[in-house]
């Protein structure tokens, strides 16, 4: 093939209709898959987060190949591997001579910007394609927010709604309401269980790799004994087809619910599948919605799961480029003290930041209730420094990008970016956990005693955020209730809260340097 046009197809770009492969053809095109330790290690990924990408890049490899594409796949121990992208990408020119680069643009700031780059450093045409998979294109997200004095998912939302007629009659919303988040939340009761998800067998591709990543990668983060991610479309498409069957119908009941050992409950756990593209978002909305129809599923669970995809995951990705680089670096609430050392051993005897831990580790999974109010709200009532912050979660989850992962972080768990994405902190005390979970009946502190050394943290912790940011919060309408209740104890009552809180922070452990990023 002479100076055919070179595509690399990136570790989250796994679907057969991305746009730099959609509009190319294939007897003229040489796509270029790399691992790269650079990817891997910039931040320590979690063990079976790699090792998710590199088996499902490997069997992408193998579909484009048996389609009819050339694929120059580099290996992660390819002994000229030279570990970075831009290497790869030079030793790649060097071997095919192309006549230009196409490329469908990166998810994350980071490696756009070593996209940007490409032209000069290669001295060839680079085209740089928009990612056609989100519904919300850059633009389309930048016109809806200009002029707003607040961005609010729940508008963004209903024009998504309108866009794609999900739910919709006509003009109006699926059963006269466009939010049934109030019916989405239930504590649960004893003894529930969510069913078992589909195994997957690991065939010799993935064996492979969770070799090479417990060879390569022994000091990051995390374990691979219950690796069972899907790793090609096919594996996807079933573990959709299990979640849409057997739990959808339960999912918006339970979907807040927190039990110890019931590590998936009834959540779909496609959104690692769907980020890396095996997996197309919309297409698992309408199937949803249909479920609805034939009335296999309530409309309560289906909204709620509907408004997470074309809700949430198009807002935050939307927010991020309208936010990048600086919502990296932002920290509205000046919180300073280091990650605790906790959020990678788990050794902690809070039972509810313990549980989600360890199913952190084991799974490189938790889902959106133990991410945000638990293993977030403690950071943000401790005054955890948010770029530590999201660097933790940026390792460990498997459905972690920084495109999804930022705005989440920074913007919803800690409320760093000063309120731009969320209209109030996501803070709670104990009672908010007891009532969601089954963490407090088997914990060693008591959460209903509100001070002293037997008392849950989260309790006094609650108080003491509130009082440290009144500047921020005294006079929001949002927090209208809380303040009036603080205003109201009296002053010996008020230092029992901050002291106790003073105390707890004081035994905190601060992470060892080198879990996250190497040397620091």
């Amino acid at each position: 093939m002479t100076q055919p046009l070179l595509i690399p197809v990136l570790g989250d770009q796994l679907s057969h209709g991305l746009a730099s492969l959609a509009g190319s053809d294939r007897n003229d095109s040489v796509v270029l898959m790399m691992e790269v330790r650079g990817e891997a290690t910039h931040i320590k990924h979690h063990k079976a987060k790699i090792a998710l990408i590199f088996s499902a890049m490997r069997h992408f490899a193998a579909e484009l190949a048996a389609s009819g594409w050339t694929v120059d796949y580099v290996a992660l121990d390819d002994p000229d591997n030279s570990g970075s992208f831009a290497g790869e990408l030079a030793r790649a020119v060097k071997r095919h001579q192309p006549r230009a680069i196409r490329v469908t643009e990166p998810s994350e700031w980071r490696v756009r910007q070593d996209v940007a780059q490409l032209a000069a450093a290669l001295s060839l045409p680079v085209e740089v394609l928009e990612d056609m998979r989100f519904l919300c294109s850059h633009g389309e997200f930048a016109d809806w927010a200009e002029g707003r004095r607040e961005w609010r998912m729940e508008f963004f939302y209903r024009e998504m709604r309108r866009k794609t007629g999900l739910l919709m009659e006509g003009n109006q919303p699926e059963g006269g309401r466009w939010n049934f988040d109030t019916e989405n939340r239930s504590g649960p009761p004893a003894g529930l269980r969510g069913p078992a998800l589909p195994r997957f067998a690991h065939d010799e591709i993935t064996t492979a790799v969770l070799a090479l990543v417990e060879g390569k990668f022994a000091d990051h983060f995390g374990a691979l004994g219950a690796f069972n991610w899907p790793v090609s479309a096919s594996e996807a498409e079933t573990a959709a087809e299990a979640f849409l069957n057997e739990r959808l119908p339960t999912f918006g009941q339970w979907q807040d619910a927190m039990v110890t050992g019931e590590d998936f409950m009834f959540h779909a756990v496609l959104s690692p599948a769907i980020n890396l593209g095996l997996l197309d978002p919309l297409d698992l909305c309408r199937r949803a919605e249909a479920e609805y129809r034939k009335g296999n599923a309530p409309l309560a669970a289906v909204e709620g799961f509907i408004r997470q995809i074309i809700g949430w995951r198009e807002y935050i990705r939307g927010v991020y480029w309208q936010t990048m680089p600086g919502l990296a670096a932002a920290n509205a609430l000046g919180a300073t003290r280091p990650l605790p050392d906790f959020y990678w051993t788990g050794e902690t005897e809070m039972a509810c930041l313990a549980d989600c831990v360890r199913i952190t580790r084991e799974n490189a999974y938790a889902h959106h209730i133990q991410r945000l109010m638990v293993l977030g709200n403690f950071a943000l009532l401790a005054g955890i420094d948010p770029a530590e912050v999201a660097d933790w979660f940026l390792v460990v989850y498997a459905d972690a990008f920084d495109w999804v992962e930022l705005p989440n972080v920074a913007g919803m768990a800690l409320f760093a970016d000063g309120g731009r994405l969320a209209s109030k902190p996501y803070a709670a005390s104990g009672a908010y956990i007891n009532r969601m979970s089954n963490y407090c009946s088997g914990c060693r502190y008591d959460v209903k005693q509100k001070t002293g050394p037997q008392a849950c943290p989260f309790n006094a912790l609650y108080w003491h955020f509130l009082d440290r940011n009144v500047d921020k919060f005294g006079t929001s309408r949002r927090l209208a209730n809380p303040y009036a209740t603080w205003r109201r104890m009296d002053g010996d009552k008020r230092g029992e809260y901050l002291a106790s809180a003073d105390a707890f922070l004081e035994t905190l452990v601060p992470a060892k340097p080198g879990w996250a990023r190497s040397g620091s």
